[in-house]
């Protein structure tokens, strides 16, 4: 009964859609080869991604459209620069990209040959107006370092730094350029870009519609049209099993079942989950919050719970195979240490335990001055695979003396209690930031934002790698945040973070669709996998 109210919900939403038009290609709740190959349009596809992935704000810049989730290669917008497969920056509507040497200006050249869709030409007016509109009204990207964009002329365009800002080139990768002329409170809804894809239709809760951009200027699309509809991981299913997508995105727990006409791609990631460990002796500050964890203070007790860890034992058990060991929120980027890397050994982890005076009791649990080795895992309600790594994480570290649990919590409450608690994360972008993000200090407290930990040699370091002048320069600056030999934040440093495991992304494609190659995709299963659909082609079977 539940397939069946979940059949007609994805059919009425297709047929809403008007994907459907030749008789017979909605009423299916099983695939054919016949009808795929008669329903198919080989200039459009049809893609289902999450609700999550629908941009509640619409497609505006200020409102996290291009960032976060909502990552992508410029698609409605241009960017000024892009990320390259091995994650080094490439150019879109930039030219040419020079910093000065104090690092305080940059200064990009743009190409004279871009137009906005309602036939205006983009100049460095619009970026100026782009980036000053977003330093003071982005909700999502931080602009702070940011002093002021000037246009020097029709294409030149500069940026007056507040201070040195290496990684701006990455900042410019998620940035899309809006229209002066045309922006408004409205224009997440009715946005003007000058990418790829223009906006034809938006059904809020259900379907976005894009089409070539005719007057592009770069290499014209071969998918003309597409059509993305937002299903929860059920009705994407079904929708895949009647035939009703081209691509739709999936989890583990469907990815053994194969429905007829469709084959599994397994992308791979940098969206990563693990768990912060608080590395300070635990105390309630001014709110009467409780910051830090007792037990975790000990950095021996951290660099145990990271070694008793059998990564690849968790991907089999929770993921079905379909992911990479994670030892870092920068696994596989031009700036990761591969000093990060560690292997299971529960008999070390067991010496640093009893070196730090954790004896195993009769029980097999650990005790030390009458306390108990004790860890409580939180995970966000309602996400059954961190709900899973909790409790394959609990039961490892049962396995070496160390009591557990595992307990759902919301966002209302998760981030205060992960002051004092392991809480399961999801992270991973394109940028360097990520990595600054969780371990540097913020001033007000003078510990790391998420979890509380602090070493002034790591904040240098990091603090060094923005102050380049340099953008590959930065990128060692980078790696001795992680470990320089004697310090940092990995299994031989100060390891205030485990790292899990980076989960691939899975997604069913109908047979005949040749998905172009993909980069790594950042957290968040949306719309990475639309980067390059203009590159997307149908195949025949006699090709």
């Amino acid at each position: 009964m539940k397939y069946k109210n979940v059949m007609r919900t994805v059919t009425a939403a297709v047929l809403a859609a008007g994907l459907f038009i030749l008789a017979g290609c909605s009423g299916h709740t099983e695939s054919s080869k016949e009808t795929q190959e008669s329903c198919r349009d080989e200039n459009s596809v049809v893609v289902v991604m999450p609700p999550t992935s629908e941009p509640e704000s619409g497609f505006d810049p200020a409102f996290g459209w291009g960032a976060g989730e909502h990552v992508h290669e410029p698609l409605i917008q241009s960017t000024l620069t892009v990320t390259d497969e091995d994650m080094t920056i490439g150019y879109d509507l930039a030219k040419e990209v020079q910093v000065s040497e104090d690092g305080m200006i940059w200064t990009v050249v743009i190409r004279d040959d871009a137009y906005f869709t309602d036939g205006e030409q983009l100049t460095a007016d619009d970026v100026a107006f782009t980036y000053n509109m977003l330093r003071t009204s982005s909700s999502v990207n931080d602009f702070s370092m940011l002093e002021e964009a000037v246009a020097a002329d029709d294409f030149t365009v500069e940026f007056h730094m507040k201070r040195p800002f290496s990684i701006w080139p990455y900042t410019m990768a998620i940035t899309g350029i809006v229209p002066e002329h045309a922006y408004g409170s409205d224009y997440g809804i009715h946005p003007v870009g000058s990418g790829r894809y223009v906006l034809r239709q938006w059904d809020k809760g259900q379907q976005v519609i894009l089409e070539a951009n005719p007057d592009y200027y770069g290499e014209a699309p071969g998918i003309k049209k597409v059509v993305i509809l937002f299903m929860e991981e059920d009705a994407a299913f079904a929708a895949v099993r009647a035939g009703q997508a081209d691509l739709a995105y999936t989890a583990v727990s469907y990815a053994d079942q194969m429905p007829e006409g469709y084959s599994l791609l397994s992308c791979e990631t940098v969206d990563n989950r693990g768990f912060n460990l608080p590395s300070v002796p635990a105390r309630k500050n001014e709110e009467g919050l409780t910051i830090g964890n007792d037990f975790t203070a000990d950095v021996r007790v951290r660099r145990a719970v990271n070694l008793a860890l059998d990564r690849e034992e968790m991907i089999e058990n929770v993921l079905n195979g379909y992911g990479s060991p994670a030892f870092s929120v920068c696994d596989k980027m031009p700036w990761y240490n591969e000093s990060s890397e560690v292997s299971c050994d529960r008999e070390e982890a067991e010496r640093l335990l009893e070196e730090a005076g954790w004896i195993a009791g009769a029980d097999g649990i650990r005790t030390k001055n009458g306390m108990k080795a004790f860890l409580e895992f939180l995970y966000p309600v309602g996400d059954s695979v961190r709900q899973a790594l909790a409790a394959e994480t609990a039961r490892q570290l049962k396995e070496i003396g160390i009591d557990t649990a595992i307990r759902g919590a919301g966002w209302d409450t998760a981030y205060d209690d992960a002051q004092s608690q392991p809480l399961i994360w999801g992270w991973g972008a394109h940028t360097p930031m990520e990595l600054y993000n969780i371990y540097h200090t913020v001033p007000e407290t003078g510990l790391a934002q998420y979890s509380p930990y602090a070493n002034e040699m790591v904040d240098q370091y990091m603090d060094q790698a923005l102050a380049s002048a340099d953008l590959q320069d930065s990128y060692e600056f980078w790696k001795k945040a992680q470990w320089d030999g004697t310090g940092g934040v990995t299994e031989q440093g100060d390891i205030p973070w485990v790292w899990l495991v980076n989960i691939d992304h899975l997604y069913w494609v109908r047979d005949g669709l040749q998905v172009a190659p993909q980069k790594l995709h950042p957290h968040g299963h949306g719309w990475s996998i639309v980067n390059n659909v203009d590159k997307w082609e149908w195949i025949k079977e006699n090709e």
